[in-house]
């Protein structure tokens, strides 16, 4: 059966999965200032970085509209989407609305959307997984079903250097801001199974908090022979000593390393981790 990954522009995917062809990927934009990035292929990360210094407010980002999404589905084949965190963006909603679109143009292709619950290294879980089982023949039913059972139990967490844009976009809450913003710590963050942002720690420096999130994983017996993802905004050496640190702990089967497009870019901010398993 013939099938698309369809992900929006914050799945952080590995090289392998980019450059896959049933893999396409719908852009969300960020504003800044006047200016407006479009995150595809013609983006940017140092050009972003650079205007988001220079510009005193926190950037906005805009969802795909439905029609972005309705003109990937598959017409004879099974379309799976892959969002942000519908707590965390409009692009779930627009992705949902695109499906009952083509639902009541009777078109014969299969189409799921799935709620990531999470973004970034999370997102680049899921369409790993859709590909693998997708590419092995699995029935529709199936592929969505193992796929939704896989997003209930995916850990997401991340440690960022900067935490303003997160902050100023709200979101964050009140006392993590404030939290934040009196100690100068380093949070270790996570996502609650509904898709939100959590605390789950905090350290003095981003490379001891790191060292929390990797005892965390460490702790959670549900992480052995699992694949991890790590996905880094223009930090590819810390990247690189946290694979090191998760492979003297940790006893993953597979770990990859990706790098932020824009919209991770935008909240994870210059320096910021985002993993996920």
């Amino acid at each position: 059966m013939t099938y698309n990954v369809i992900c929006d522009s914050c799945t952080d995917l590995p090289r392998e999965l980019a450059t896959d062809p049933c893999v396409k990927k719908v852009p969300l934009s960020i504003q800044v200032g006047a200016e407006t990035v479009v995150d595809d292929e013609t983006f940017r990360q140092g050009e972003l970085l650079q205007k988001m210094r220079a510009w005193p407010d926190a950037p906005k980002t805009a969802c795909p509209s439905p029609s972005m999404y309705l003109e990937q589905f598959l017409e004879a084949g099974d379309s799976y989407v892959v969002t942000l965190s519908g707590q965390l963006s409009g692009s779930y909603n627009a992705a949902m609305q695109a499906r009952a679109i083509y639902r009541e143009e009777e078109k014969p292709g299969n189409v799921h959307v799935f709620n990531s619950r999470s973004a970034s290294a999370g997102q680049a879980q899921i369409a790993l997984l859709i590909r693998e089982l997708a590419g092995r023949g699995l029935p529709f039913a199936q592929v969505v079903e193992k796929v939704e059972a896989y997003i209930d139990r995916m850990k997401t967490l991340f440690v960022l250097e900067n935490l303003d844009n997160l902050r100023k976009n709200g979101r964050l809450t009140r006392m993590q801001s404030l939290v934040t913003g009196a100690l100068r710590v380093k949070l270790l963050c996570g996502a609650t199974p509904e898709g939100e942002i959590q605390k789950l720690g905090q350290g003095l420096s981003v490379r001891q908090t790191l060292a929390k999130m990797v005892s965390r994983m460490a702790e959670d017996p549900d992480h052995a022979s699992r694949r991890l993802v790590i996905a880094n905004c223009n930090c590819p050496d810390r990247a690189e000593l946290l694979r090191e640190m998760v492979r003297q702990k940790c006893r993953f089967g597979e770990i990859l390393v990706v790098a932020t497009g824009g919209i991770s870019t935008v909240y994870a901010n210059d320096g910021g981790i985002v993993v996920a398993y």
